[in-house]
C-alpha cells in the first residue's frame, strides 16, 4: 500500500478548490482519460494587480493526482503568472510533505497544467512541432517531454523516468529508447542488453491492463444489463471497484465482484483480488 503523508490524505479526502471557475482568464488541460490521468486547471487573474486571485481544478486520477492538483491551486494563489511558473513539480510534492516515488508523475501533471494555463492566458495556442517523436505510445509521452522532465528532476534511471512520466510502464517497447535518451543526456555508458526473459509487471503496467480489461471486457457486459462499474484504485494486487447504475445495491453484487475478479485474474495477473469500495 502507498505510504501517503497526512497532508496528502487531507488534500485527497478534503480537496481544496475543486471545480471550475466560471469565465476563467486561463485554462490548462493536460493528460487524457485513456492514459489514466487528466487535469483541467482554471485561473482567475486580477487585471489591476496581475495576480492569480482564484484557482480551481478538475482531476481524473488517483489520490496523489487529486492531492497534487489541489495543492497546486493553493500554491499559485496570490502569485503573478511569472512567479507561478517558477514553481516546480518538486515544490508541489514538498508542499504535500512528499509523494511516493511511484506517484511523482502526478506532480509533473500539475506543473504541465499550470504551464498550459498560463500559455492560454497569454494567448499562445500550442501547435505540435513537426516531427516531434512519440516515445511511449501507451501513455502518449514525447521525447521532448522526457528530456524536459529528466533534466528538471535529474532522473538517471529507467525506474525514475517511469515514476515521473509513466513512460516505460506499459508494454515496455519504448524502454530501449528511454535508456538511449538517458545515455544521451547524462553521457552514460551503454546499458548491457537485457536477457530475453518475461518481465514482471510493474504497478503501472498492471493498472494499465486492469483499466483496459474493465473498459473492453467488463463494462460493456454490465452496461448491457443497465449496470456499470468504476475503477477506484489499484493497490498492488488489490483492485477496488464501485458498482454503479443498476448494479448499485444489487443483491447479486458479491457474485458480480467475483466474476470481475476471475476475468482480471485470467487477463491480467493470477494474484489479483477484487473488492467493492466501502461505503462511507
Amino acid at each position: 500500500m502507498w505510504e501517503y503523508t497526512k497532508k496528502v490524505k487531507d488534500f485527497f479526502l478534503h480537496p481544496k478548490n475543486a471545480g471550475e471557475i466560471e469565465n476563467p482568464d486561463a485554462v490548462g488541460e493536460v493528460g487524457s482519460l485513456i492514459c489514466g490521468d487528466a487535469l483541467k486547471l482554471t485561473l482567475k487573474i486580477d487585471k489591476d494587480t496581475g495576480r492569480i486571485v482564484d484557482a480551481k481544478f478538475q482531476t481524473f486520477g488517483c489520490a496523489s493526482a487529486i492531492a497534487s492538483s489541489s495543492a497546486l491551486t493553493e500554491l499559485v494563489k496570490g502569485k503573478t503568472p511569472d512567479e507561478a511558473l517558477k514553481l516546480t513539480n518538486k515544490d508541489i510534492a514538498d508542499f504535500l510533505g512528499g509523494l511516493p516515488e511511484e506517484k511523482m508523475h502526478c506532480s509533473v501533471m500539475g506543473k504541465e497544467a499550470l504551464e498550459a494555463a498560463i500559455a492560454n492566458y497569454r494567448g499562445f495556442v500550442p501547435v505540435p512541432e513537426a516531427g516531434q517523436r512519440l516515445v511511449c505510445k501507451c501513455f502518449d509521452v514525447t521525447e521532448e517531454k522526457l528530456r524536459k522532465v529528466i533534466k528538471e528532476n535529474r532522473l538517471t534511471t529507467l525506474e525514475d523516468v517511469t515514476n515521473y512520466t509513466k513512460a516505460g510502464g506499459g508494454c515496455g517497447t519504448c524502454i530501449p529508447d528511454i535508456e538511449a535518451i538517458l545515455r544521451d543526456i547524462w553521457a552514460l555508458k551503454p546499458v548491457p542488453l537485457r536477457p530475453a526473459e518475461p518481465r514482471k509487471l510493474t504497478n503501472l503496467q498492471k493498472i494499465a491492463l486492469v483499466q483496459d480489461v474493465i473498459e473492453t471486457e467488463i463494462r460493456p457486459r454490465l452496461q448491457a444489463d443497465n449496470g456499470d462499474i468504476e475503477l477506484i484504485d489499484v493497490d498492488g494486487a488489490k483492485v477496488i471497484v464501485a458498482l454503479r447504475a443498476m448494479c448499485t445495491g444489487c443483491p447479486m453484487g458479491v457474485v458480480t465482484i467475483k466474476g470481475i475478479e476471475e476475468k482480471l485474474r485470467e487477463l491480467v495477473s493470477s494474484d489479483i483480488t477484487v473488492e467493492a469500495e466501502k461505503e462511507g
